[in-house]
């Protein structure tokens, strides 16, 4: 008697109630999968687009928006701050490297952003074709950019003020692809890059050459420009601190000596997560509730389904088959249930952000991928193996302690 033929039969003369107890389960995986690989996947891309910034210096006002616009890139400035000030921040003892950031500028909702060479270091980005920016009006493109827009070397186009199509062309100062990036899998993915004077040109309202200044009188930043010049600003500067007495000294000094604001992204992205942590926590928590009614309803089943057979299972023992075979092909029904709709459910979850990536043309930004499978997922299986043996435990026994003669003798 081939025992996994045994269980499928038993489970397809109830095919309603396999199919619901499949589907019950299946819905509790799918949300765990669903919170499990997003919140993974968010997590590590946090990391890695803060790797070596220690610290953002912006306009004052909310730290959280800072971050979000000039790390993430996904919210507006605070507003500027002088370049001036900005370059006496660049050479304090206590910052290793400041890169400066000129915000304001999009183009199909991708944003410009006006930086150094540095910028891309700081990704290790690496060309696909062409070349980094190298004078005004020069930009070089993310990969996700250059892809989703079609773009490609020697292109023209003009951008908009703000992040939406509908702001103010800048149709006098068109931009030049000069170079497209291979995918980072960061956020340089959806950044269009060009330099600093870039941003300055195309809202200046009289475009005047100025002398080129020399080694003494230039900005650090921005060497193109005079550390003089007390019309220049920018958005932010992207600090890495010396020694690790900078990050107890200087964000003190910045937010009270200057009028400027710092703002830590690991302090922010941490305190962003234990917002969003309740949400997660509760959904978590709807997952379980499903899964424990699951296991209830896998339970009864298999307990009632028992008493249905009890006649077939005496028939079973007096054909020859032993008290552990029919003990263990209640466990294997069990099993199989709460295997199947794990492996539905897992599905279900990567189906789902799938869906998602798809339908939602902002989730690019995101960067979540529903291929990326994690090792927390096997534990789900590994939990759904047990979860079986459990809801079999009483149902199994059952079995085995069927008495043929009472059950054949119709007591």
């Amino acid at each position: 008697m081939n025992l996994f033929k045994l269980v499928v039969a038993y489970l397809k003369a109830r095919p309603l109630n396999t199919l619901l107890n499949i589907l019950l389960l299946s819905l509790g995986i799918a949300m765990i999968t669903l919170l499990l690989v997003v919140n993974n996947q968010v997590q590590e891309k946090i990391a890695d687009n803060t790797k070596g910034i220690d610290l953002v210096v912006g306009a004052k006002g909310s730290p959280l928006q800072l971050i979000l616009c000039n790390v993430f890139h996904i919210d507006f400035p605070t507003g500027n701050i002088k370049l001036q000030d900005a370059d006496k921040l660049a050479q304090h003892r206590l910052v290793k490297s400041a890169i400066p950031m000129a915000l304001g500028d999009s183009y199909r909702n991708y944003r410009i952003i006006g930086t150094t060479h540095a910028y891309a270091t700081l990704y290790h980005a690496e060309l696909a074709s062409g070349m980094l920016w190298n004078t005004d009006m020069e930009v070089t493109l993310g990969a996700n950019v250059a892809e989703q827009l079609g773009l490609k070397l020697g292109d023209k186009f003009v951008s908009a003020h703000g992040l939406s199509e509908a702001g103010h062309a800048h149709e006098a100062h068109p931009f030049i692809v000069k170079g497209i990036l291979q995918p980072t899998f960061n956020v340089l993915d959806n950044l269009i890059l060009t330099n600093v004077s870039s941003i300055w040109l195309v809202h200046a309202h009289d475009a005047e050459d100025t002398a080129k200044p020399d080694s003494v009188t230039a900005s650090v930043l921005v060497p193109t420009v005079l550390a003089s010049d007390s019309t220049r600003e920018l958005t932010s500067l992207l600090i890495k601190y010396r020694n690790p007495i900078a990050a107890i000294q200087l964000p003190r000094y910045i937010n009270s000596q200057t009028s400027m604001q710092a703002a830590s992204p690991s302090f922010e992205a941490a305190r962003l997560f234990s917002i969003l942590g309740v949400g997660i926590e509760a959904l978590t928590g709807f997952a379980y509730v499903l899964i424990f009614i699951s296991a209830l309803s896998i339970f009864l089943a298999l307990y009632n389904s028992l008493k249905e057979r009890r006649y077939d299972l005496a028939i079973m023992r007096s054909m020859g088959a032993s008290r552990s075979k029919l003990l263990w092909a209640t466990q294997v029904e069990g099993i199989t249930l709460t295997l199947c709709g794990s492996l539905v459910g897992i599905l279900l979850g990567h189906g789902a952000i799938y869906l998602f990536t798809m339908l939602v043309a902002e989730s690019a930004t995101a960067g979540v991928s529903a291929l990326v499978f994690y090792e927390q997922e096997l534990f789900l299986l590994a939990g759904s193996l047990v979860l079986g043996i459990i809801c079999s435990v009483i149902p199994s026994w059952q079995a085995y302690r069927t008495d043929i003669h009472n059950v054949l003798a119709g007591n």
